[in-house]
C-alpha cells in the first residue's frame, strides 16, 4: 500500500496531481513532468536529510495513486500531506494510507505527533479528518502554532494526532474486531 518514493513514479503521479481538483491542495505543486521529476528528486534528498518523510501510495494493484508526507520534520513532529487521484479517491485509500503511514511514524521512526493543516474551505479534508479516532482539533490546544499557519488570514484549521491518541483507537479497533469474532 505505501512504499519510499521512486523517481519511475513521477510520470505517473504527475498525471494524477495535475488534475485541478487535486493540484489545489497539493503542497508542491508542479507545471510539468519534468518539474515533478526534479522536486521529487528534492524531496527525497530532503528525507535523507531527515526533514522530510515521503511515501507513495499504491493501488490494491501496486500501481502509483498519491503521496503521502510528513513535512517540516523538527522535534519528533511534523506536518502531514497527503493526495490521491481522482479516480481513487472514496475508494478508502486514504484511511488505509494514513493508518500505515501513522504507524510507521509512531513505531519505527519516533515521531511523537503529526499536525495536519487544512484549509478551512476544503469540506471533503475536514469532514475525512474530523471522522479519525485518532485525531483532534487543536486551535486551541497549539494557539501559537495555528496563529504561525494563519499568519497572514485565517485560512486553515490544526488537528493534531499524537502518538498516544493512535496507539489507544488502534487498541480500540482491535478489542472491536476481537469481540465481533
Amino acid at each position: 500500500m505505501l512504499k519510499r518514493r521512486e523517481l519511475q513514479d513521477c510520470h505517473a503521479l504527475y498525471e494524477l496531481m495535475s488534475d485541478p481538483s487535486v493540484m489545489k491542495f497539493v503542497r508542491q505543486k508542479a507545471a510539468s513532468a519534468e518539474e515533478y521529476l526534479f522536486s521529487t528528486k528534492a524531496l527525497m534528498e530532503e528525507e535523507e536529510n531527515g526533514t522530510v518523510i515521503s511515501r507513495t501510495i499504491l493501488s490494491d494493484f501496486g500501481q502509483p495513486i498519491g503521496t503521502i508526507n510528513l513535512f517540516d520534520v523538527q522535534q519528533n513532529a511534523g506536518f502531514l500531506g497527503t493526495w490521491i487521484g481522482t479516480p481513487f479517491q472514496g475508494l478508502g485509500y486514504n484511511s488505509k494510507a494514513k493508518e500505515q503511514f501513522l504507524s510507521e511514524l509512531f513505531f519505527e521512526l519516533s515521531i511523537e505527533k503529526v499536525f495536519m493543516r487544512i484549509r478551512k474551505v476544503n469540506e471533503k479534508s475536514l469532514r475525512a479528518a474530523s471522522k479519525l479516532p485518532y485525531s483532534v482539533l487543536a486551535n486551541d490546544l497549539y494557539p501559537a502554532l495555528y496563529n504561525e499557519i494563519n499568519r497572514d488570514q485565517e485560512v486553515y484549521d490544526l488537528f493534531c494526532i499524537s502518538k498516544d491518541m493512535f496507539l489507544f483507537a488502534m487498541l480500540q479497533q482491535q478489542n472491536q474486531e476481537e469481540q465481533a469474532m
